[in-house]
Formats: structure tokens, C-alpha cells, sequence
């Protein structure tokens, strides 16, 4: 997402820099959200300004996803204005530190820990304007959401395969079925049905929020970023739904044998269950019922 920060209010020698680092391999991560404060907008961490024009970062970061793989570390922070801006900063730069110490029971190889910011100094032209991102229509948040929605989606879409696969091989029938084999069992069958059309709506949705982008992205307005983002917010809280229940519902419909860890089935759970919590798809159906009952276009966050 911060490469498309880039792209909207990046200067051209930001962009050709960056995108010149993303050509030769380099990985992004991320520093974005704080732990403790009133709610997920309240950015603390804060660029200070020097006298030569260059900053001072400083604050500590939560649910730092890839930052500890990562060759840049993009930072949200704020200016002594209280402007958003971000910082892109070396991982090897002076003062900042990676803490490996992300223990969320699903996502675990996301690393998504700790990042502290003790006086890292940033040049000039190593920050972009982030609040500038929103002062007109954007697809920003759109674009970020539809990379979530892609992820629960093919969370759910692993672990129907995955249920299927076991049911075929290793499940037994349920003694009162009457037939040799799980895969037979009619009450098996209504809910493989069941969890195949959760799966297919997700994918369909997913692909037509695709679509909106795109077309969005062609002719950007204010009503074409708002379809845009109504389009995403529908697909993540199909996807996210469906891959909570597609990851638990693989336990009932492949028996007790499933459960055992050493098989590891339950990593499709856990991960959905965890990521899924990204941001609540709660108010994603309300900006969803207030678009098509009032015409009241989403709000520019960056969530939607």
C-alpha cells in the first residue's frame, strides 16, 4: 500500500528511486499501527524537523507485518502540523529496531512485531505527504483492502481443498450413512455444497471489486472511488466470513482425526480467525447499507 503512496504523492526522483528498489528485489514492510492509544487513527510517532530540513524520527510501532525481512521500512508518522506523513527508512538505519516478538496464534511467519524509532534520522527526501492521499477521491484504501480480501479468500479456498482431500482419503463414514465410504454421505455432500457456494461467492466478489478498481482507476471521481470502495468493503466481509467458517467448519466435516496437531489443519482456522480482525467488518456492512439506501459515499480512510 505504501507504493501506492508513492504513486499518487511521490516526486518523480521518489519514484524512480523507489520503484527502481522494488525492480532490484528489495522488500518493503511496514510500520503503521500503535498499540495503546484511543483508536487505530491516533498516530503518535512523530517526525521532528532539523534545522537542515531533514527529520528526527521517533515512536514505537505495533503489527509491523514484514518489517523484519524487510530492506525498507515505510513509517506513518506525524509532523510538528500533525500532518501524516510516511518515512521510508533503511532496515539497518541508526536508532531503529525489529523486535521478533509477534506471538498472534494465527499469521505467524507475518512477524508482524515490534518497531522501535529512537532519533532515526530521515532525509527530506526520504518522506511523503500521506494526508495528501485523501484531500480528493483515492483508491488507497480500496487497494489495500481488496489485498485483504484476496488473503481470506484464499484462506477459505485452502482449506475446502484441504477438507475435501481428507474426507476423500483418511475420514470414515458415519456408521447410520450405510455407505463404504465418507465421501457418500448425503448429510457430507449438502455441506460440502454449502461451503463450496461460500467460497465461489467470495471468489466472485473479490474478482467484480477487482473490476471496480480498475475501472475506477480509468476515470477517477468521487462516485467511481466510492463503487470502488462499496465493491471491496462487500468482498472482504464475504471472504473474511467465509474463511472463518471454512476453516472450522473443516474440523466437522472431516471428524475427529482432523483436530490431531501434528496435522496441522488447524493453521487455516487460526490464521483466518486472526487475520480477519484487520479491521471489523461491522462497519464495512454499514457503509455498505448508508451507500445504497442514502447515497452516502464511504468516508477516506484508508480502510475502505
Amino acid at each position: 500500500m505504501y507504493v501506492n503512496v508513492l504513486r499518487r504523492q511521490g516526486t518523480d526522483e521518489q519514484q524512480e528511486f523507489f520503484f527502481g528498489e522494488v525492480l532490484r528485489g528489495k522488500r518493503f514492510g511496514n510500520a503503521q499501527s500503535e498499540a495503546g492509544t484511543r483508536h487505530v487513527q491516533d498516530i503518535r510517532t512523530r517526525l521532528a524537523r532539523r534545522p537542515d530540513g531533514s527529520y528526527l524520527l521517533d515512536g514505537v510501532k505495533h503489527y509491523s507485518t514484514g518489517a523484519l525481512f524487510a530492506h525498507w521500512i515505510p513509517v506513518l508518522a506525524r509532523t510538528e502540523d500533525d500532518n501524516l506523513h510516511v518515512a521510508y527508512v533503511p532496515r539497518d538505519a541508526p536508532g531503529l529496531t525489529v523486535v521478533d516478538d509477534w506471538d498472534g496464534m494465527g499469521q505467524r511467519t507475518t512477524a508482524s512485531g515490534t518497531v522501535r524509532l529512537e532519533s532515526v534520522p530521515v532525509p527530506a527526501d526520504r518522506t511523503v505527504p500521506h494526508h495528501l492521499t485523501f484531500q480528493g477521491p483515492q483508491l488507497h484504501g480500496a487497494l489495500a483492502q481488496l489485498l485483504h480480501a484476496a488473503i481470506d479468500s484464499g484462506i477459505a479456498f485452502g482449506a475446502l481443498a484441504e477438507a475435501v482431500e481428507f474426507v476423500r482419503t483418511k475420514s470414515r463414514p458415519w456408521f447410520e450413512s450405510g455407505f463404504e465410504t465418507a465421501a457418500e454421505d448425503p448429510l457430507l455432500i449438502q455441506r460440502f455444497g454449502e461451503l463450496a457456494i461460500r467460497v465461489r461467492a467470495a471468489d466472485a466478489l473479490l474478482a467484480a471489486a477487482a473490476r471496480s478498481v480498475d475501472a475506477a482507476r480509468a476515470d477517477l471521481t468521487d462516485d467511481s472511488a466510492a463503487e470502488a470502495s462499496i465493491a471491496v468493503a462487500a468482498a472482504k466481509v464475504t471472504a473474511a466470513e467465509a474463511a472463518v467458517e471454512v476453516g472450522s467448519a473443516l474440523f466437522e466435516v472431516a471428524g475427529t482425526r482432523s483436530a490431531l496437531d501434528s496435522l496441522g489443519l488447524h493453521r487455516h482456522w487460526r490464521d483466518a480467525r486472526t487475520h480477519t480482525l484487520h479491521d471489523p467488518s461491522r462497519w464495512k456492512v454499514q457503509h455498505i447499507g448508508r451507500h445504497i439506501l442514502n447515497g452516502t459515499r464511504p468516508p477516506r480512510h484508508g480502510l475502505l
